[in-house]
């Protein structure tokens, strides 16, 4: 594995945080994937993008905007009509596309190099996470699996529900460590814990 040096370690400051007088109520945490792609296809092709998805990965996508699943290691979510991040902790899954998701279906773009990975969890996340996006993050509206693409002052982020009480976050890499000062900040009443 190739390591990268993460854009928010000048940051990251192991260790609880913030208001934790009564607890901690958030868990912040750098995830590290080994890859992280775009998958788009084209028109009318949105079928058999999603087929080479559950051939490649094992993850069966359900039919619906913003749907999608995730099993531990890796993740898979819908975010804009035809269009589909796929996570990975290992490296190397854009090559596993390359003989299954042909030109004629659509395209695979490795964001892996371009992409930090924030997860945020415990009983608190959506209420931190709803500073930030206007989002609807109770369970029923944002169920897990499901993803969503947004911005925050500029900062587009793709997020996935990836537990009852857990949501990782896609940034680019180029604004992550503000991003993460941010969501420091903001979970600070709360009490967290960065690992």
């Amino acid at each position: 594995m190739v390591e990268r040096q993460s854009p928010i370690e000048p940051e990251l400051h192991p260790g609880s945080h913030g208001n934790f007088e009564h607890g901690v109520e958030i868990i912040l945490t750098e995830t590290r994937p080994g890859s992280i792609l775009q998958l788009a296809a084209w028109p009318g092709e949105e079928k058999r993008l999603m087929a080479g998805i559950r051939t490649v990965t094992g993850l069966a996508l359900p039919d619906g905007a913003g749907g999608g699943i995730a099993d531990g290691v890796k993740a898979v979510f819908g975010f804009a009509p035809g269009k589909f991040t796929v996570v990975d902790d290992a490296e190397g899954l854009a090559s596993a596309f390359a003989g299954v998701i042909t030109p004629a279906i659509g395209t695979v773009t490795d964001l892996s190099h371009g992409r930090t990975a924030i997860r945020i969890a415990g009983p608190k996340a959506e209420w931190v996470l709803a500073k930030f996006f206007a989002i609807d993050f109770a369970l029923p509206a944002f169920p897990v699996g499901a993803g969503r693409s947004t911005t925050h002052h500029d900062v587009f982020a793709q997020i996935q529900r990836t537990g009852a009480d857990q949501f990782d976050i896609y940034v680019f890499r180029s604004f992550a460590r503000s991003f993460w000062k941010a969501l420091c900040h903001a979970s600070e009443e709360v009490g967290y814990e960065v690992q």
